[in-house]
């Protein structure tokens, strides 16, 4: 009898091709190691690596799935970083759109995975073997309950020995983009780490609900964070918030903070910490969906800088990096969608000097996309460079129109846009690439997912997973490595 990963591999079609194109940058090589593609299936979760199965080589793990309200059995999934071949996939009842969060919970000194998406679902998954070691289970616990977002990990809250979880749930899909009595507030959830149960319940303070995924700084020598939260969406106004992990888990979110509000537009990409006025502890940087990047002292919560870009709005996050040089203090890059929703149809990228708010790059590449850039100095000079997908819009000899993707380097002290390697065909809406040394050579690895439907960003038609050997040697710490940073968790450190 066939079980359900076994069921998988014969019921989903996907192929997997090893490319040899080049392509120079910065004096070396950059060469396609493997792309494997998967059809009736598609993607909005950003790839995390870790190794699974012990070979010393970075697996890939991403969410997947079909629309809404449809179950999938390839939901999660697994791959071998050295040839793209599937380890495992898990099925969901509904689309996975989270990024991975990577944490031991079964003490095989093997890195399990934590995942996130629509119909509240939230699973613990053995990186071993694809066994699911606990689940939300909604139908058991008093709701409502909608999307859960990217989760964090805490320090033990209930002495039981394992990291505990902090993550937010809420959006009500159902209801129509203007109608309000059907919002139902968005809450924050403290689970345990070791079996999914819920430790503490806070809804937010407003009565909105939220699409925003918490970012928690921790306290020096002890349990308490900081949480930044918002609340919220497209066409409903909200608030942007920091409360203490302490509040939550009383669960009254009645004193948090109110750092910006919002009256036609909420707050939804996950904001970042980051040091931005040389005091020694994380700023607070964050989108408003109303086209704002705002800064904020992360210590007396007064506002240091704002910059709005007329005509856009901003549904991904922050990508942090030394752009402008000399003054040690980070500066930030992003690409925000131009239009208002539901019609966005081009993007514009801008950098701000972290020092000064001030704008200090922009340029308009690409249709619309939320991934955010990742971000690494390539070339040693101490300036850093971001990669970034952009959708590319090709016409043929008719005039008919389809998508194409690629990567593209931005050299902010050069002024220059670089190519990274060849277009495919097929866009990519939300998936931030990851960027790292997946087998220990030094050299700069990346994977990055996109969709394979030539017509539709929005598409569930199939979807291709990257990976990409460079030559590229990596000459300094890596500073923004993948969707909300090297560790998942929107904290800069220096």
């Amino acid at each position: 009898m066939l079980s359900l990963n076994q069921l998988f591999l014969v019921s989903i079609i996907f192929t997997v091709t090893y490319f040899t194109n080049t392509v120079t940058l910065f004096g070396q090589q950059t060469s396609t190691s493997w792309s494997v593609q998967f059809k009736g299936i598609g993607i909005f979760s950003s790839p995390s690596v870790t190794d699974l199965n012990g070979d010393g080589i970075g697996d890939i793990v991403f969410g997947a799935g079909r629309e809404e309200f449809h179950s999938c059995d390839s939901a999660v999934i697994a791959l071998n970083g050295k040839d793209g071949s599937v380890l495992w996939t898990v099925s969901s009842i509904d689309h996975i759109y989270s990024s991975a969060a990577l944490k031991d919970l079964n003490g095989d000194h093997v890195d399990d995975i934590l995942m996130a998406g629509r119909s509240a679902e939230l699973m613990a998954i053995n990186g071993v073997n694809g066994t699911i070691i606990w689940k939300f289970d909604k139908e058991k616990i008093a709701g409502p309950w909608f999307n859960f977002y990217n989760p964090q990990f805490l320090s033990d809250q209930n002495n039981d020995g394992m990291e505990d979880v902090l993550i937010s749930n809420g959006g009500n899909v159902l209801a129509a983009p203007n109608e309000t009595k059907d919002r139902f507030p968005g809450n924050l959830v403290v689970l345990s780490g070791k079996t999914g149960e819920i430790l503490a319940k806070a809804p937010l303070p407003d009565g909105k609900e939220t699409y925003m995924s918490v970012v928690a700084l921790p306290s020096p020598g002890g349990k308490n964070y900081k949480v930044i939260f918002g609340s919220g969406g497209e066409t409903i106004g909200g608030n942007l918030y920091v409360c203490t992990l302490a509040e939550i888990l009383r669960g009254d979110l009645s004193h948090a903070k109110i750092l910006d509000r919002s009256k036609k537009k909420g707050y939804i990409g996950p904001p970042i910490w980051a040091d931005i006025n040389k005091d020694g502890h994380p700023d607070i940087i964050a989108n408003a969906v109303e086209g704002k990047m705002i800064a904020f002292d992360g210590m007396t919560y007064k506002p240091i800088w704002s910059l709005k870009m007329p005509g856009t709005e901003a549904y991904s996050s922050i990508a942090p990096g030394y752009f402008t040089g000399g003054d040690n203090v980070p500066d930030f890059f992003v690409s925000y969608a131009v239009g208002t929703w539901p019609d966005l149809g081009w993007s514009k990228q801008f950098m701000v000097n972290g020092a000064t708010g001030k704008l200090a790059y922009l340029d308009s590449l690409g249709s619309y996309q939320t991934s955010t850039p990742v971000v690494i100095d390539l070339d040693g000079d101490g300036i850093d460079e971001a990669i970034i997908n952009i959708n590319l819009v090709v016409l043929d000899d008719n005039d008919k129109s389809s998508f194409a993707n690629n990567l593209f380097i931005v050299d902010f002290k050069g002024g220059e846009v670089l190519q990274l390697w060849e277009s495919h065909p097929g866009s990519n809406l939300s998936s931030t690439p990851w960027i790292g040394d997946i087998d220990d050579d030094g050299l700069l690895d990346i994977v990055y997912c996109h969709g394979t439907d030539l017509n539709k960003t929005y598409s569930f038609a199939g979807l291709q997973v990257n990976y990409i050997a460079t030559g590229i040697p990596i000459k300094s710490k890596i500073r923004w490595g993948g969707y909300m940073g090297n560790m998942r968790n929107g904290i800069f450190e220096k």
